[in-house]
Order: C-alpha cells, then sequence, then structure tokens
C-alpha cells in the first residue's frame, strides 16, 4: 500500500469537507469528584439544539453602561437564579394564611414613607414607553412623581430579568413607585417581599384598572374590581409586608352601567395594618369596556371622591384622563372639586412631554421644532446611558424612540392652532409646518419616524421594518398605516 503524503492528506481531507461539511462535534469532560456530588444542574439559558451545552467563559469582560451607577433597584444575579430554580428562601410560605400578629414588628420601627400627592404633577405608569429615559425626559420638564411600568407579580417571582428592569429607578427620580399586578394575596406577598428587600421605592402601586384581556384573564389587573375579597387581600397583604406607602389604581368599573369604584372606596378606607391604611387611590375616568370610545368621566371621579364614610380617615382620589393642555387640567378641578389637586399625567405627557412646565407654569408653550429635536437628544442620550451604547443598546433605543414617536406625531404647535388648546381626541389636522422638521415631527407615517432616528441614531440596518405596539390615536379608528397595533393600555 502506498503511503500518503502530507500535501495530498490535506488535499484529501479538503475535498471531504467541502462535499460534507459537518459541524464540528465539541465534547466536554467534567472531572466528578467527591464534592461535586451535590452540585446544582446549570439553569436552562435557550431552547434550541444547544441548550444542554455548557456555556464558555468570554476572556472579554462585559460592559455596563456609563451611567448604571446612577440606576437602582438592580437585584443581584444570585437572587434571580434563585427565583428561576424556586429556591429562593421566602419569609412566608406560599399559600399560607395571615395569622393575628402582637408584638412589635421591626419592619413598622421604622418611620412610615409619606408621599404628598398635593399640587404635584404625577406621570402615570406608561406601558412599554414609560420607560426609564423616558422618565428621566418628564424629571428635567418638571415632573414631580414618577412611576415604573406595570410589572406582572408572577414574573417577578419568578425571576424574569425583563420584569425586574420595570422596576429600575434613576437618581434624577426624586418620588418614585412601582406598580404591582398580582391575582392573589401570596402573590403580592412575596413580590412585596422582595421589593422591600432589594428595592428603594417610595409607594407600590396595586393594579386593579388594567383593561387588556391577558392580565384579566390570570385574575389581575380590572378584573380584581369584581373580585372584592381578593382585592382586599392582595391590598392589605402589601400593607404588611412593605414600609412604603401603598396606593390603588382603578377604574369607574368593569362597564359603563354598573360603576363599583365609588363603593371600593368606601371599602378601602377600613384595609388597614397597624393603623396604616391606603394611601391614595387613582380612578381613571373610564370603565374597563369603555377603553378610549369617549371622554373620561371626570364627575364619576368626583363621585368616587364623595362617596367615603366621613368618620373614617378619607383617602385622597386622584383623577386620571384626557389631560393635554393646563386649560384641561383646569377645567377638570372644577368640575370635580372632591379630587385631590394633582395632576396625574399619561398620554398627555407622550403627546407633550414638556406638559409638566405648561401646567406648573400655566402657560401655552408654543415650542419651536428644535426644542423637541433638543428632547429627543436627551431621550436618545439617556437610553444609551440606560442600555448601552452597543449595537444592542442602540436597536432597543431606536425601538423606544419610534414608539414615542408614534405618539410625539399627534402634536399639532400652538402657533398654527385655530384654536386653543388643543383636545386629547381632535383629530390631528394637515398642516405644513414652519420649517421642514416641525413638518416631518407632524407626519404619521412610519417611515419618517425611521428617519427622525437617523438623525439621531444613524442609518438602520437593511429591511428594517417598525410596527408600534400601541394605537397612539384615541379619536378614530384609522391610525398611522402600519399593521400591528393595538389600544391595549391603561392610560388616561
Amino acid at each position: 500500500m502506498v503511503e500518503e503524503t502530507d500535501p495530498e492528506r490535506e488535499a484529501r481531507l479538503d475535498a471531504l469537507a467541502d462535499e460534507h461539511l459537518q459541524p464540528v462535534r465539541r465534547e466536554y469532560v467534567v472531572e466528578v469528584t467527591s464534592s461535586c456530588s451535590s452540585c446544582e444542574p446549570p439553569l436552562k439559558r435557550s431552547k434550541g439544539r444547544n441548550r444542554n451545552r455548557p456555556r464558555e467563559e468570554s476572556p472579554f469582560e462585559r460592559g455596563t453602561p456609563a451611567a448604571a451607577e446612577d440606576e437602582r433597584n438592580k437585584i443581584p444575579l444570585e437572587t434571580l437564579q434563585e427565583l428561576q430554580r424556586k429556591r429562593y428562601a421566602f419569609e412566608t410560605a406560599r399559600g399560607a394564611q395571615p395569622v393575628e400578629e402582637t408584638g412589635v414588628d421591626p419592619l413598622f420601627l421604622r418611620p412610615r414613607k409619606l408621599v404628598d400627592f398635593g399640587d404635584k404633577v404625577y406621570v402615570a405608569p406608561l406601558t412599554t414607553v414609560g420607560n426609564l429615559p423616558f422618565r428621566r425626559v418628564l424629571v428635567d420638564l418638571g415632573a414631580d412623581i414618577t412611576c415604573g411600568e406595570m410589572a406582572v407579580a408572577q414574573n417577578l417571582i419568578e425571576g424574569q430579568p425583563s420584569e425586574w428592569a420595570l422596576l429600575r429607578r434613576h437618581a434624577s427620580e426624586k418620588v418614585f413607585g412601582v406598580q404591582i399586578a398580582a391575582a392573589h394575596a401570596d402573590q403580592m406577598g412575596q413580590c412585596c417581599e422582595l421589593i422591600r428587600r432589594y428595592c428603594d421605592v417610595d409607594f407600590v402601586d396595586v393594579n386593579c384598572g388594567c383593561p387588556i384581556d391577558p392580565i384579566c384573564r390570570r385574575g389581575c389587573g380590572a378584573s380584581l374590581m369584581r373580585k372584592r375579597a381578593k382585592l382586599r387581600g392582595v391590598v392589605e397583604t402589601a400593607l404588611r409586608t412593605v414600609a412604603c406607602a401603598v396606593t390603588v389604581k382603578m377604574r369607574t368599573g368593569w362597564t359603563d352601567d354598573t360603576p363599583s369604584a365609588h363603593t371600593l372606596v368606601g371599602l378601602a378606607q377600613s384595609w388597614q395594618h397597624r393603623g396604616r391604611g391606603v394611601e391614595a387611590v387613582f380612578v381613571h375616568g373610564r370603565s374597563r369596556t369603555q377603553r378610549y370610545s369617549r371622554l373620561a368621566d371626570w364627575s364619576a371621579i368626583n363621585r368616587v371622591a364623595t362617596c367615603q364614610d366621613e368618620a373614617a380617615a378619607l383617602i385622597p382620589v386622584i383623577g386620571n384622563g384626557d389631560i393635554l393642555s393646563h386649560q384641561d387640567w383646569e377645567a377638570k378641578r372644577a368640575e370635580a372639586p372632591r379630587v385631590e389637586s394633582c395632576a396625574m399625567l399619561a398620554r398627555g405627557a407622550l403627546i407633550k412631554p414638556w406638559l409638566p412646565t405648561e401646567i406648573k407654569e400655566r402657560r401655552t408653550w408654543d415650542i419651536s421644532a428644535s426644542e423637541r429635536l433638543d428632547i429627543l437628544k436627551s431621550y436618545v442620550k439617556y437610553g444609551l446611558d440606560h442600555w448601552g451604547a452597543d449595537a444592542c443598546g442602540v436597536q432597543r433605543t431606536r425601538r423606544f424612540l419610534l414608539e414615542w414617536l408614534s405618539f410625539l406625531h399627534r402634536y399639532t404647535p400652538a402657533g398654527l392652532l385655530e384654536r386653543l388648546p388643543q383636545r386629547i381626541h381632535d383629530r390631528p389636522p394637515s398642516f405644513v409646518g414652519r420649517s421642514d422638521l416641525e413638518t416631518l415631527f407632524a407626519s404619521p407615517l412610519a417611515v419618517d419616524w425611521i428617519k427622525i432616528t437617523e438623525m439621531l441614531l444613524g442609518p438602520v440596518p437593511d429591511g428594517f421594518r417598525f410596527e408600534p405596539k400601541h394605537k397612539a390615536n384615541g379619536y378614530g379608528t384609522t391610525g398611522p398605516p402600519v399593521a400591528g397595533a393595538d389600544n391595549n393600555n391603561d392610560w388616561g
């Protein structure tokens, strides 16, 4: 047999490789020792063909965003892993019933955090768009109180990192709360225990107003308004578990024909723990089934504020819905005089982020296109600080900026209006702006929103498309000519 030379062998192997290209199989040998018998199995990190392959260590350290040191409420990685493995040691077993407490609870030896909502501008939780960079922009423009996006209690208990990211707080947010959607008292108890240990918040807002079907089917959100015993258990468990203030967000009722918020607030006066009760109730002036088909009913919100037991401690009621100018806010206060003097902003802050300044200064700001561009520049800077300046961070910043632009285009410059103020349900008229940039800002086309992001973040990849998650218009059935939009949110 003729022995192959080295060049012949290499040529034959190259030919075989080209004809039958196969992936390289990696075999990992793990040395088993006596101390390794009790090792915990690794977490599942993916669901593909490589799900059992060990993670390869990188010689490079992962970079952190530039302003990461200014952000709080970061849960430790070890705790997340324990939650994901269901091995976290909660103080109270899941499903346990509360028992009669005696003695002094160390949790309540510290001074209780009080939140004064009077004469403040409060930016409500805004799903998807109300992220940390957006809230930083609103704080710069005059917002006094901010709240993170709605987080689902069960997702927090399971240690989902994306859900815990909703609880992040920036150092510039002087008064900050988190909104939790829970279906049962034990869910709320375990979630509040984690918040108490790892988060710095000024209040916990119990959500019983979210109207979207997936949340209601899980027994959370607006469905709690029809299950008063469960709602009471959720609220009292929150009062028992955290030392900060506890608030409740609700709608006027499940349907227009069956309003229930005015009776729930009267019951909430008796929901207490060691003399601590609900700090405030936020009422969205629409029912769960109404969504945004009509204007918010501020007379119903005022009725909620008046239907309380005068002999018990009154709960401040804060209204929410259809505020887009300081004239709107003053008109709502006149319509609902018993409602707390707190301007709670939702969609109005998305369309006009400078609305807190207008309310505080009681003026209409005819903001220029260059000033609006400066606001977007600040958002991009804060976004890159938060999500990172790498390719992934730029992609996330662009995505959330596009979601915000799907609302910003609804603003009509005050100097071009025939009458002031612009109403939130008015269809924006077609107009030519005072500059090309102002005209571009008013475009309802997603391709033009992408152009704006390219001015700030560079060109998009080939084949890039954007479909807004939320339908930004509440004035009709037509919207931007893109697919995939929905109107499932709990904004006012």
